[in-house]
This record gives C-alpha cells, sequence and structure tokens, in this order.
C-alpha cells in the first residue's frame, strides 16, 4: 500500500493527440504518439494500443498521461509519458480519456 501523499506525487493530465505514427521496431506491435499537453508541452508516448484503435481514430482524441516517470528508451525512441489504459475483455488497452473536450494539460485529480 502506498498513502495519498505518494499517489498525489504522480503528475497525471489531459493531453490530444496531434500525430500517431507506426513504431515498426517495437517488439509489441505498438504506436508513437505525439501528445500536446498545453502549457506542459508536447510529448511523445509509446501505446501498444493497434489491437483496439487504428491511426484515425487516435488523431485529436484526448486521454490520460502520467508526466513524472521519466524517460522510458525504446530502442532509439524516448517515450516521455506514460499513457494510461485498461484491459479489455480480450486483454487488449482500452485508453482512459475524457468524455467531453477539457484543457489540454488539466490536471487528473
Amino acid at each position: 500500500m502506498i498513502d495519498i501523499n505518494n499517489f498525489n506525487k504522480l503528475e497525471i493530465r489531459v493531453g490530444e493527440i496531434l500525430r500517431v505514427e507506426l513504431f515498426p521496431e517495437a517488439i509489441t506491435p505498438a504506436y508513437k504518439l505525439k501528445i500536446d499537453f498545453g502549457d506542459y508541452g508536447i510529448k511523445w508516448s509509446s501505446a501498444q494500443i493497434t489491437n483496439n484503435y487504428s491511426v484515425k481514430e487516435l488523431q485529436g482524441r484526448q486521454i490520460i498521461a502520467v508526466m513524472n516517470l521519466g524517460i522510458k528508451k525504446i530502442g532509439s525512441f524516448k517515450s516521455e509519458v506514460l499513457v494510461m489504459g485498461a484491459d479489455d475483455q480480450n486483454g487488449f488497452t482500452r485508453l482512459l480519456d475524457v468524455n467531453k473536450k477539457i484543457k489540454n494539460g488539466a490536471k487528473v485529480n
């Protein structure tokens, strides 16, 4: 168990996917996502979500991501944020998102 103070250290924010690229170098099929977090900048992430989403479905979608876990190198790619999701009934990731448009960079409480 962690206490609320440790949980509150996570910087969880809303971002909008600007661009989606295929990531053929990834061992597990994935996309590279360019995400706009408003005042918190534009960041890149890798997400293994190819089973549930097409490139077209992702562009313009607002998502939830953890901003302060550090950079994860995947080959030559640097994933700067962790996009959050949950496993569906088939074990594939479904993105956590917002149900109405909200300001990019909004803090998730």
